[in-house]
């Protein structure tokens, strides 16, 4: 409960770009470009893995949902952001701010599994690949993406249920940043969060910690295996299978590194909310670039789909 000279807070205040406010038009016209491109690049994949047959293997199951995945995420921030950068401030509710903080939370986890899944599958196919088929069905495959969503789901909706229940949010309701981050939201709690931050210290080592592992054992099999190959062109033909995804491991451990696990300092959350920009939009905006430079099926399906097109129309 709140103190008599205190309220409870209904509403939460985001500071987000104000310092920039003399470039906030040409902020919102760059931002509001990325997320277009986000969201055609990722719902093109969606699409693209949908109905082309040649694409329905686990690597690109896989793939469909870490680009639903994307979408959500920039979805559930994205279009805030615009309207707080457009307005100098912006305003949500608290159980808006809450339910923000917590789809984000989830898409967030939800990603470090899929690409976790993506290395199980790129491994199996390099070191075991006259045993691939067997063991990457497309039922198991089916039940470890539907599996991720459900466990993420329960795992992080029990933080939320504390959030909630046993956290009082009074007096001071402005958060320096552009959208509802786990960090500035517990700084305004008015109780102590200790245990909160230990909760989230576990989740952490669950969700994002035991993935991160899991994906150097498997690229260290994948290194192994590779060495074993005699010719030059088997490596770089084994390789090139897995450099997609590599390059995906990297930008998304990469920014959640330089975001969540930077030494803190007194100008850290002024920092980190420039530095959120990264995991927010240009993690998301790099993943379709990714897969369509680099991919060749994605590239052959993309020519059989605009071939489609022509003919139909």
């Amino acid at each position: 409960m709140c103190e008599e000279n205190q309220t409870q807070v209904t509403q939460i205040r985001l500071i987000g770009f104000r310092s920039l406010h003399k470039f906030r038009y040409l902020l919102f016209i760059v931002f509001l470009l990325t997320y277009l491109f986000i969201l055609v690049g990722n719902l093109l994949i969606i699409l693209l893995v949908s109905i082309i047959n040649h694409l329905k293997t686990p690597m690109f199951l896989f793939l469909k949902h870490l680009s639903i995945a994307d979408v959500l995420l920039t979805t559930t921030i994205v279009p805030t952001m615009l309207d707080i950068i457009f307005l100098d401030e912006g305003l949500l509710s608290f159980w808006g701010c809450i339910l923000q903080l917590y789809l984000f939370g989830i898409v967030g986890f939800i990603q470090c599994s899929l690409i976790a899944l993506m290395s199980y599958d790129r491994c199996l196919a390099i070191c075991l690949p006259l045993r691939y088929s067997s063991l990457m069905s497309p039922n198991l495959c089916l039940h470890l993406v539907v599996g991720s969503w459900v466990l993420v789901s329960v795992l992080t909706s029990s933080e939320f249920l504390i959030v909630i229940i046993q956290f009082t949010f009074c007096g001071l309701n402005s958060i320096d940043h552009f959208f509802c981050d786990f960090g500035p939201i517990v700084e305004l709690a008015t109780s102590d969060t200790s245990i909160l931050i230990l909760q989230d210290f576990v989740m952490s080592i669950l969700t994002i910690f035991f993935p991160f592992a899991f994906i150097i054992m498997t690229y260290i099999c994948i290194f192994f295996s590779i060495l074993k190959i005699s010719s030059t062109f088997g490596r770089r033909k084994a390789f090139s299978t897995c450099s997609s995804h590599l390059i995906t491991v990297c930008a998304y451990y990469g920014t959640l590194i330089t975001v969540y696990m930077k030494p803190s300092d007194q100008n850290s959350s002024h920092v980190n909310k420039y530095r959120s920009l990264l995991y927010v939009v240009v993690t998301p905006l790099m993943n379709p670039i990714i897969y369509s430079l680099r991919n060749h099926e994605i590239k052959r399906a993309m020519q059989k789909m605009m071939i489609l097109i022509f003919q139909n129309g």
